[in-house]
């Protein structure tokens, strides 16, 4: 199967030069030539099937080129040996009668991103070697919280492969911070920008897009790479766990066999449920895809009025992960919805980029509410939503609050009670200050103490992983303005 960039369709890779290349050097981004079948037989034959062996499954019809055991080895190494606390890897928690939540955050950072990125390194090492490539990776990724972590975590030790993480300098959370700037291994980085996630991003794609660059990076033996969701290798991993979700729900005989179910997932970047999406157009029953938001309610008037428009305050929130005016994925999506119209969508972010502001045609609206809805939650409510299903013995952080009150006002406003997933996307020991306040607790003054107080409070067990932070070396202390994030780049290749 080949590749092409949402700016210029007439622009085909193959997988692994996609993966390789992470971002388009036109700015655009890589999306499959054609959505591969998804049928009754394969949701059959999978059902029997653990997560590493469902993984290979999914992905090999988007890999063609790689062999199947070879897909197996990466999962294997991706999710097995103990990497996860959960036997499962991503287990689905009943709720009540109708509703599932998919905990995506039993990986080693505590984070959904894990589920993408402790496979995107073998994918591109992989990659690396089937292009021939001999240059050596430099990976820049921008985060607004867990995305830092998980690339680090993933890559470190990596052959081939040096990464850098920016991360807005108040902009994500101390438990967060911490698991950043102690994370160990020789060939990584990270660096705080003044600024939010999305100036963190901008500077990365500037970075990306710029030839002069690229071209003094390959005179000293670098090519530049990408961890973030523009990246294939990113999205795909991502597509596998709402297909298992749909799998664990059958074996559990909660739904039939091609049974219509909904979907929530917070997302501020627009990757976690674009890879629901694909699933769908790949054959999933999902009816109705919910997105939800935090105050950052961007995503929530594109998909009510068809306008999208970045022009508006930015808050910094107690879900930070989804503190996001710029989605990057919402062009693969565009891309889709247009029919592959290559000129429309370079259109439509040249826009974004000059005025912050773009308005789809009626016929995209049209498709979109067919298949989306949109829904936010502020901060009260996200408190709230913590408080009552802790009340009713369930733990949840911010972002996965947010989902849950969001799929709630959809079912009131709806009338829809269709069996319906939530996605949890990280673990509540990562924001304790947050789950604190919204049980009912003060939270202590140390951000490493909380997750003990948190942990006495609840009788909730900490992800090991969190609970030795105490115990690590702070390695990284760089500050940077946005305009000189390059000069970060070159001193950390120096």
């Amino acid at each position: 199967m080949e590749y092409l960039s949402t700016r210029d369709r007439t622009l085909r890779v193959s997988a692994a030069e996609a993966i390789k290349m992470g971002l388009s050097r036109d700015g655009g981004l890589f999306t499959p030539v054609y959505f591969p079948e998804l049928g009754a037989l394969d949701l059959k034959t999978m059902c029997p099937m653990n997560y590493c062996r469902r993984s290979a499954y999914v992905m090999g019809k988007y890999l063609e080129d790689f062999a199947t055991e070879e897909l197996r080895s990466y999962a294997e190494s991706a999710y097995g040996g103990g990497k996860f606390d959960a036997p499962t890897v991503a287990p689905l928690r009943q709720v009540d009668e109708n509703t599932w939540c998919l905990e995506l955050w039993h990986g080693p950072t505590s984070a959904f991103k894990d589920m993408a990125l402790q496979m995107l390194p073998h994918l591109l090492s992989a990659s690396l070697r089937r292009t021939g490539e001999k240059k050596t990776a430099c990976i820049l990724v921008a985060t607004s919280g867990d995305t830092g972590k998980a690339a680090l975590e993933g890559f470190a030790g990596v052959q081939q492969t040096k990464i850098l993480v920016f991360y807005p300098e108040n902009g994500v959370s101390q438990i967060q911070k911490l698991q950043m700037v102690t994370q160990e291994g020789a060939n990584v980085g990270v660096c705080a920008v003044r600024g939010n996630f999305d100036d963190a991003q901008n500077g990365v794609k500037r970075i990306f897009s710029d030839a002069a660059i690229r071209e003094e990076l390959a005179g000293r033996g670098y090519f530049l790479s990408s961890a973030n969701s523009i990246n294939w290798g990113r999205v795909m991993p991502q597509i596998v766990y709402y297909i298992s979700a749909y799998c664990d729900l059958l074996n559990q005989g909660a739904i039939r066999l091609g049974e219509g179910i909904n979907v929530c997932v917070p997302t501020g970047n627009f990757g976690n449920i674009l890879a629901c999406y694909y699933a769908r157009r790949m054959g999933l029953p999902v009816k109705k895809l919910i997105c939800a938001s935090n105050r950052n309610d961007v995503l929530t008037d594109f998909i009510r009025t068809g306008v999208y428009d970045r022009n508006r305050p930015f808050h910094t929130t107690m879900s930070p992960s989804m503190d996001i005016l710029i989605s990057s994925n919402l062009e693969r999506l565009l891309f889709d919805l247009s029919g592959k119209d290559d000129a429309l969508v370079r259109d439509y972010m040249s826009r974004l980029s000059g005025t912050g502001r773009y308005e789809i045609s009626k016929e995209m609206k049209d498709k979109l509410d067919g298949i989306f809805y949109g829904g936010f939650c502020g901060e009260e409510d996200t408190s709230a939503a913590i408080g009552k299903l802790y009340r009713g013995g369930y733990l949840i952080d911010p972002h996965t609050a947010v989902a849950a009150k969001v799929l709630a006002d959809y079912r009131r406003e709806t009338g829809d009670m269709t069996p319906a997933v939530f996605a949890s996307t990280a673990s509540p020991f990562k924001f304790c200050d947050s789950v604190l306040r919204a049980i009912g607790e003060e939270p202590a003054a140390d951000s490493v103490e909380r997750i003990g107080q948190l942990q006495a409070v609840t009788g909730v067990a900490a992800p090991a992983r969190l609970a030795a932070l105490a115990e690590k070396r702070v390695r990284f202390t760089d500050v940077t303005e946005r305009e000189k994030m390059e000069e970060i780049v070159h001193r950390f290749l120096a």
